[in-house]
């Protein structure tokens, strides 16, 4: 999507998300990778909320739920505190570009109002979670933290042993057609 993202806020998205969701009819399998994933767990309450039982299934590629809590600031050095206190901003180093990845306090701020992990999370469909056992940004246990919050809906975690955050080398990508194809199937 386009604009500035240190304009950006799960808000925002989740906003995005609902009117590109508004465009489509009848069922849809929402696919979400790493913060995507959060905000297809969001799409899928919001709905929910309104009525609409459109979601046919989720698949979520490390899916980063509460990643502004449970990933950011909950990991916050001293350093990058009193940077987002003075500043309202972080640079943290990014492994995808050589620019730094900037953090902001309204990311941060807004992304708690948008909390998951304190209650079950009923999503009304399948979900499907593929997880790289070596994702340096959403660990495998924020997988299995998440799985233990899906409670009332059928969901499958697989876990690729050698697979880092992107899940994005040929085999992997095997991995997230068949997960689609069976998504779409049922």
């Amino acid at each position: 999507s386009g604009g500035d993202f240190l304009e950006g806020t799960i808000s925002r998205w989740l906003e995005e998300a609902l009117a590109v969701f508004g465009t489509t009819r009848g069922e849809q399998v929402v696919i979400g990778s790493s913060m995507g994933g959060w905000l297809a767990l969001l799409l899928a309450r919001a709905l929910r909320q309104r009525g609409e039982g459109r979601i046919k299934a989720l698949v979520l590629i490390a899916p980063a739920v509460d990643m502004t809590e449970e990933l950011m600031a909950a990991k916050f050095t001293a350093a990058e505190s009193e940077a987002m206190h003075r500043h309202g901003v972080v640079e943290q180093p990014s492994e995808y570009s050589d620019e730094p990845y900037p953090i902001t306090y309204r990311l941060i701020a807004d992304g708690r109002q948008h909390l998951m992990l304190g209650a079950p999370i009923e999503t009304g469909c399948p979900v499907t979670i593929l997880q790289g056992a070596l994702d340096p940004d959403v660990p495998p246990e924020h997988a299995r933290k998440l799985l233990s919050h899906i409670v009332l809906d059928p969901v499958t975690l697989t876990l690729v042993p050698d697979g880092d955050h992107r899940l994005s080398r040929e085999a992997d990508l095997r991995l997230l057609e068949e997960a689609i194809a069976r998504a779409t199937e049922a």
